[in-house]
């Protein structure tokens, strides 16, 4: 599929992009949605605070937030490992006995 414009609108500014899929336009959008969703927050939380203060919490909290997802998927893919190689050893077993 050819490449798409869209242009998204984080924090009150516009920004054009290409994507290569419906799908990844669909990613985008919620990504800026969520990016001002998260913004609004920080507005209502932190009027003081400049606007790159503000978006530099919201980047603060996206980056502990895919830490976190990496950390869990690899703890997941490791209890998935474990489980793979105990049902081995049970099949294995009920083999042997046979």
């Amino acid at each position: 599929m050819d490449e798409q414009n869209i242009t998204l609108r984080i924090a009150g500014k516009e920004y054009p992009l290409r994507v290569k899929s419906p799908e990844a336009e669909q990613v985008y959008r919620l990504a800026a949605e969520d990016i001002n969703n998260t913004l609004s927050v920080y507005n209502a939380n932190y009027p003081d605070k400049s606007d790159y203060d503000k978006m530099v919490l919201v980047c603060l909290g996206q980056a502990v937030s895919k830490i976190t997802v990496k950390r869990t998927a690899a703890r997941l893919a490791s209890d998935l490992d474990t489980l793979d190689d105990e049902l081995g050893n049970y099949l294995a077993g009920i083999e042997k006995n046979r």
